[in-house]
């Protein structure tokens, strides 16, 4: 199949890969758009990975009220330089994370980051569950593992799936700007208020 340059511009607008790399991996899906994404995220993936024990102490914080102020949310997300701090794909991808948090209501930010209390005692209610419906003892651990991955994408805002785009993980939003800028990004903390919640 013949690679125009259309086909390499739009792999650039959807994965922010230079031109060349857009080009050579287009030629080696043989021209699928699907198959060069996946590649391409699996690389920015990589770069990720390399980039994230870099310090990451410049960005912003960004604050979002929802229509009719009865949510709001305070993000703090950083990079490595203010230069990218003030970019304007890097301001997007912060309101974007705010606008999740307001939707999803997130408590933590990673797997890491779940409390030990909470972890334990959704395992023991997805342990309950399991033999409640007759699953063999033998087995019901390997169910549980497999459905505590279904509580992370609930309680934390990496696991979660993008609310613009359910195919999307919230984290391969952010690996992907890390590709596109080179920098190492974190969400360093956030906070979620509505209007009304128990205190």
């Amino acid at each position: 199949m013949k690679i125009t340059t259309d086909m390499v511009k739009e792999l650039r607008t959807l994965t922010g890969a230079g031109v060349l790399e857009a080009k050579k991996t287009l030629e080696s899906t043989d021209g699928d758009m699907d198959k060069a994404i996946q590649i391409l995220r699996e690389k920015g993936a990589a770069r990720a990975e390399k980039r994230s024990d870099r310090d990451a102490n410049e960005g912003i914080v960004e604050l979002y009220a929802h229509p009719g102020n009865r949510v709001g949310v305070i993000l703090e997300l950083n990079c490595e330089t203010d230069f990218v701090a003030r970019n304007e794909q890097f301001t997007e991808l912060a309101h974007n994370l705010a606008l999740q948090i307001a939707a999803m209501s997130p408590k933590y930010i990673d797997m890491e980051d779940v409390a030990e209390d909470d972890l334990e005692s959704e395992l023991s209610i997805l342990r309950a569950q399991a033999l409640a419906e007759g699953k063999p003892e033998a087995i019901v651990d390997k169910i549980v593992a497999g459905r505590i991955g279904k509580y992370y994408e609930e309680v934390c805002l990496l696991e979660q799936p993008y609310i613009r785009d359910e195919k999307v993980k919230v984290k391969d939003l952010i690996t992907e700007a890390i590709s596109t800028t080179g920098e190492n990004i974190k969400v360093r903390r956030f906070e979620r208020y509505e209007l009304g919640e128990a205190i």
